[in-house]
């Protein structure tokens, strides 16, 4: 496996991890605030094929309180 698509399921594993010890009791929310982030900022672009040909992410519904 390439090492850009290894760094990438990393970070989505380590963001994942980090949601679930968010919901554990007794969570220090001051570093869930502090890595999640970071973490989300780290991620790299996903790999090739990961998402359909023309995808656009910013392509979807309008949300409450969006622009």
């Amino acid at each position: 496996m390439c090492e850009h698509i290894e760094d990438f399921h990393r970070t989505v594993l380590m963001l994942g991890a980090l949601a679930l010890y968010a919901d554990t009791p007794g969570a220090d929310d001051t570093f869930i605030d502090t890595i999640g982030p970071s973490l989300a900022a780290s991620l790299p672009e996903p790999p090739p094929g990961m998402f359909p040909p023309g995808y656009d992410p910013t392509d979807g519904p309008e949300y409450p309180g969006g622009s």
